[in-house]
């Protein structure tokens, strides 16, 4: 049975937004992977360090899923955090392997000793302190992070948002330039257009609502006539398609 545009709208505002569980999603969107596949990367690290820390973990399932991957794991394992909600997501999804979460601000300082780490990853910041990525490094240590590539999803920002100006120099290139500005030597960087299929106005709803930085003043309210729009473009095509840009970063310290 065809559901209504009002329908799907008030299901997707309703739905939770903690973490970074997108198992909602299931038969509403996709999203194709990054070929080099950050996962099993992050499983492969895991298994190589005796202490690692994961910044920005959202609800921790992305480092839980490389932990159950990993040939061994970490001694220790520690993970940040900036917004309230996740926390309590993250410390349930990381107790099984005693994981530590602490809420720090996404540019705070980290509040761990100089040369802590084997290990530092983040999939998806929205920033970075690479002064402080640095200092909890220890010498010959990795960090290992997928970052959201500069224009992702403009497909559908600009839908409901009309024309944007591109956001200055790639995100790919600003996260270079400040890993070799913080003293890191970057030994991978790869970039990668990823599709993207919404096959409801609900999941688009959803989504919005969850990866925040697409459509920075999302509200229903305030876009309800280009979501309705939306709404029937899904409806005459079948679903709406993007590109997400994703980029793959690893860089060490001096051994």
């Amino acid at each position: 049975m065809r559901r209504s545009f009002e329908e799907l709208v008030a299901e997707g505002a309703a739905v939770p937004v903690e973490g970074w569980d997108f198992s909602w999603f299931e038969g509403r969107a996709t999203e194709e992977r990054a070929p080099w596949g950050y996962a099993g990367l992050l499983a492969d690290r895991l298994a190589a360090a005796r202490t690692s820390l994961d910044v920005q973990t959202g609800g921790g399932e992305v480092v839980a899923f490389a932990l159950r991957r990993a040939t061994r794991r970490p001694d220790v394992v520690a993970a940040t955090e900036s917004w309230p909600p996740n926390l309590p997501v993250a410390r349930r999804t990381l107790a099984p392997w005693q994981g530590e979460v602490v809420e720090v601000a996404e540019n705070g300082e980290l509040p761990f000793r100089d040369a802590a780490f084997d290990l530092v990853s983040s999939r998806h910041p929205t920033g970075r302190r690479w002064d402080e990525l640095a200092r909890v490094l220890r010498p010959g240590g990795t960090y290992l992070s997928q970052g959201v590539g500069s224009s992702s999803n403009r497909e559908l920002y600009e839908f409901l948002m009309g024309p944007q100006p591109d956001d200055g120099p790639a995100a790919a290139q600003r996260a270079l330039d400040g890993a070799r500005a913080a003293g890191l030597d970057v030994v991978d960087l790869r970039q990668a257009a990823t599709r993207v299929e919404l096959f409801d106005v609900g999941a688009v709803v959803h989504f919005l609502r969850k990866v925040v930085w697409t459509v920075p003043d999302f509200t229903v309210e305030r876009y309800r006539d280009r979501l309705r729009d939306l709404h029937e473009v899904i409806e005459r095509d079948g679903r709406f398609i993007a590109h997400s840009q994703r980029y793959l970063l690893e860089a060490r310290t001096a051994g």
